[in-house]
């Protein structure tokens, strides 16, 4: 989907913010609220729709996905583009090994090793609902930058103010959440 695709409905939207731009503080608290309720359930029904679908978790169809796309990553490279600390990668490659959907090659250097899908993984891939990444990453994925680095910011501002935090929730991922 192309970002004018996007941004067409967003600036549809803006219209009726603007338009609701009188609505007293408590008003726009209440909406801001249902708003993630609605990110939170949408994030929770995928995640079950994939475990009913596949027998595997959020993030466990993520990697392999992850897996899928570039044959041979190493546990550090799917920590990275998971945006996961690198021991919660290590013990989500073991709970996939467990299930034989991934097996690891190891390198002439018997300290890295390669992972790459099973047959079984295989079969996963090609029943998994879409997007496989999940849909929040997608819908991030997919914004403007522009748009992205307001939601950043304001998120920011919006932990900062919170009275507890958890931040090591922030190199998990969200099925574990």
């Amino acid at each position: 989907m192309t970002n004018e695709r996007i941004i067409t409905p967003l600036a549809e939207k803006l219209d009726t913010t603007l338009t609701s731009s009188l609505m007293t503080h408590e008003e726009r608290t209440q909406e801001t609220l249902r708003k993630f309720r609605i990110i939170f359930s949408s994030v929770k029904k995928h995640f079950q729709d994939i475990e009913l679908k596949c027998g595997v978790t959020g993030a466990q169809l993520w990697a392999i996905s992850e897996i899928a796309d570039s044959p041979g990553l190493r546990v550090s490279e799917l920590a990275r583009v998971m945006s996961i600390h690198q021991s919660t990668a290590s013990n989500l490659v073991g709970e996939l090994e467990k299930k034989h959907l991934v097996k690891k090659k190891r390198g002439e250097d018997q300290r890295v090793v390669y992972l790459f899908l099973t047959e079984r993984g295989n079969e996963v891939m090609e029943r998994a609902p879409k997007p496989m990444i999940g849909i929040l990453p997608d819908a991030l994925q997919r914004l403007p930058t522009d748009i992205l680095n307001n939601l950043s910011s304001n998120m920011d501002v919006l932990i900062a103010i919170m009275h507890h935090k958890d931040e090591a929730a922030a190199t998990k991922p969200l099925s574990d959440i």
